[in-house]
């Protein structure tokens, strides 16, 4: 047996095909287009890729990018400052604040200056508060919701199914935990304390794996057929890795992420999918 790849890249490319159209009504309707605020801090050489590849997927899709580059030595208050600035800016619909800031600055502080209705990160307290609560309206965290778009690609039906997260960060573990509850899933959250983790991987449908430790889950730890989804992005020589060893795990799953090719792509789409949200 040989798992089905979901490939994250082609499933991206697809949702921005649709949200180009959407972003082009919204613009035709108001007469201008929508427009998203990317703010960096410093010159950390991986985000700003991540910030080039963002305002990159913003011109595909016809969304309008406002960089601001700022120096390492920015201070809290001038950064708030700004987006306190861009909060009130008509033509700025979303805020993004690229991660991680300086150690000067403190991030929570931040994000929660960003206006919850501009936050298309999902990051703020109001919206991840409201995640929780199950609001349909909220702007979810991009990486999560990237997670659940590709669990429902494989056309499954996840009413009953049991899912379980490896991982319990604010970031993804939680949210997705969150998500997936909407879809009717039993949910079980695993960490770095929990006993025989294999035991609960092995009677997992759904396995959500974002530990951030290389090839972590090996093939014995997969349920045959389930559906996995790698958020690991582990650096090596040059070579990245996921949580999951796929070369083990591809031959037990039913589903499964590749990386690099699976979670990162959908989480620039989602993050633009939450641009157009806030127009919507």
């Amino acid at each position: 047996m040989t798992a089905t790849i979901i490939d994250g890249k082609l499933i991206a490319q697809q949702l921005r095909e649709k949200l180009k159209i959407d972003a082009g009504a919204v613009a035709k309707k108001r007469r201008n287009p929508i427009g998203l605020a990317v703010v960096l801090v410093g010159e950390n050489p991986a985000s700003k890729v991540y910030v080039k590849n963002k305002i990159a997927a913003c011109e595909q899709v016809g969304i309008k990018s406002f960089s601001h580059h700022l120096d390492i030595n920015t201070s809290e208050s001038d950064l708030i400052s700004l987006i306190k600035k861009l909060n009130s800016d008509k033509t700025v619909d979303g805020i993004l604040v690229q991660l991680p800031l300086p150690k000067h600055i403190d991030e929570r502080t931040v994000l929660g200056a960003v206006d919850p209705k501009k936050d298309v990160d999902g990051f703020h307290t109001e919206n991840a508060g409201a995640l929780f609560l199950g609001m349909q309206d909220c702007l979810p965290a991009c990486t999560p919701a990237g997670c659940v778009h590709l669990i429902k690609s494989t056309g499954v039906d996840l009413v009953g199914k049991h899912a379980v997260i490896v991982g319990r960060s604010n970031i993804v573990g939680k949210p997705v935990a969150m998500l997936l509850l909407q879809e009717n899933c039993t949910v079980t959250i695993t960490h770095s304390k929990t006993k025989d983790l294999g035991d609960v991987t092995r009677s997992a449908d759904i396995l959500v794996v974002a530990i951030g430790r290389k090839n972590f889950i090996s093939g014995d730890m997969v349920k045959p057929g389930a559906i996995v989804i790698d958020v690991g992005i582990n650096r090596e020589d040059d070579k990245l890795y996921g949580d999951v060893n796929f070369e083990e795990a591809v031959k037990v799953a039913g589903y499964i992420t590749p990386v690099p090719g699976g979670v990162g792509p959908m989480t620039i789409a989602m993050l633009l999918a939450n641009t157009v949200k806030t127009c919507l």
